[in-house]
């Protein structure tokens, strides 16, 4: 198998065991743990907090860092922080600070695994072939994103989600073995004797926040980051506490915006091949949030005419259109320094 194809492969097994997680977490949260809608809001904070903390010093040290060993000590890291879950409740110790400080404990290890992911693509294709490759990863992560929910719900529903948690832990033990096993030669930038590290930060931010192509990219995530957050908050508590939706139910709810996320990821190589990166990606975006704007609107009329659960389907339907996913290439592109593999 290409060194590509081990990437590939690790990345589609850690989404799958991801979108079990989408699904057993709140359920864990909601009815295991009966948490308040502040609880609920503290542990979807604790899985956004630390890219927002963190972002900049994981950029700084995945250039000192190899990337390869970067990322396999993250995923490490993730599946010790979330499978601490499992053994926590078991133990009957699990509360919902403890699983908030867990999931910042996971979150950090996320963003240094994407620090290095982000800049490892690059190095196992060519650049001509970033888009076709990042297309591949993005169908797979769209394909696991439609069945890990009702993978997920079914888990939950037959073994518990503190048992279907313990899937996802397994899921990254197993993406870290298969990436120990690429061999990329990389060269980590050693810094000069009198460079610290306030200073490549300083650097790091001021290069993105002045870029024309990185800046509007970074604002537009972080308005994001927080709406998609608060939106998340509303619906896990209405769907799992208001309507009383089953494990299995809320994953096919879930499931339905991976639906439209697939077809988006199979057209990505053409929107960019025909539009440019750039053009490719402000196209996504632009439709992206309206069909969420309309989902929006639309799961309102469908909740004064027909209840509620129509509503939810609605805003997961429409608001999980996404014609073009080529953000990533754009920034993995733009910023991946020209590294040599070997197989």
């Amino acid at each position: 198998m290409t060194l590509f194809g081990r990437f590939w492969a690790a990345a589609t097994l850690s989404s799958v065991g991801t979108a079990v997680t989408a699904v057993a977490l709140p359920v864990l949260v909601v009815r295991d743990l009966q948490a308040s809608a502040a609880g609920v809001g503290a542990v979807n904070a604790a899985q956004f907090l630390p890219y927002a903390a963190l972002g900049l010093l994981a950029g700084v040290y995945a250039d000192r860092w190899q990337r390869r060993r970067l990322l396999v000590w993250s995923s490490l890291g993730r599946a010790v922080s979330l499978g601490a879950v499992p053994v926590l409740w078991a133990a009957g110790r699990l509360e919902v600070w403890s699983l908030v400080l867990l999931l910042l404990a996971f979150g950090g290890f996320s963003v240094f695994g994407f620090a290095a992911t982000q800049s490892l693509l690059p190095s196992l294709v060519a650049r001509p072939d970033l888009v076709r490759a990042n297309a591949r990863l993005d169908a797979s992560d769209a394909a696991a994103r439609t069945l890990g929910p009702v993978v997920g719900g079914g888990l939950v529903g037959l073994l518990g989600a503190p048992v279907a948690l313990a899937v996802d832990a397994v899921s990254y033990v197993a993406d870290a073995l298969i990436n120990a096993t690429l061999r990329v030669e990389e060269t980590p930038r050693v810094p000069e004797v009198r460079s610290r590290l306030r200073r490549e930060m300083a650097e790091g931010l001021r290069w993105t926040y002045t870029h024309p192509t990185l800046a509007p990219l970074a604002l537009s995530t972080h308005v994001w980051f927080v709406a998609h957050a608060a939106g998340s908050t509303v619906l896990v508590v209405l769907a799992l506490r208001g309507i009383g939706l089953s494990a299995l139910v809320f994953g096919i709810l879930l499931a339905l915006g991976g639906l439209a996320g697939l077809a988006g990821a199979v057209v990505a190589p053409w929107g960019g091949r025909r539009l440019g990166t750039g053009r490719a990606n402000a196209t996504r975006r632009c439709v992206n949030r309206t069909c969420g704007a309309l989902g929006a609107v639309l799961g309102g009329v469908a909740a004064t005419e027909f209840g509620t659960g129509e509503a939810l389907l609605a805003v997961a339907v429409l608001g999980g259109v996404s014609p073009a996913i080529v953000a990533l290439t754009g920034v993995r592109a733009i910023t991946a320094p020209a590294t040599r593999s070997t197989s």
